[in-house]
């Protein structure tokens, strides 16, 4: 990715990025979720985001593909946040 000059711009520092995620969630949770771990580092999004897919039933190995896993290794790690697909199993 360039800039309107052509040159590539500087990547943005560790630091800047995590001021502005605590900027973000300070501003969009409630007290009692600041506290919590919900969304406590950027990568956790990553996670909720697999486990939502593989809750809504996207087929583990679509997951594993945009997550850049196996699907050993998605199973290995997620297996445990799979919830409620039951009925759709028995069906």
């Amino acid at each position: 990715m360039f800039n309107a000059t052509g040159a590539r711009p500087a990547p943005v520092s560790k630091s800047t990025y995590l001021r502005a995620w605590r900027q973000a969630r300070g501003a969009t949770l409630t007290p009692a979720q600041q506290r919590s771990p919900l969304a406590h580092r950027p990568y956790d999004l990553r996670h909720a985001a697999m486990s939502l897919w593989l809750n809504a039933g996207v087929p583990a190995t679509q997951v594993a593909q945009w997550a850049g896993h196996s699907v050993h290794v998605l199973l290995k790690v997620y297996a445990s946040c799979i919830d409620g697909q039951d009925e759709a199993a028995r069906r």
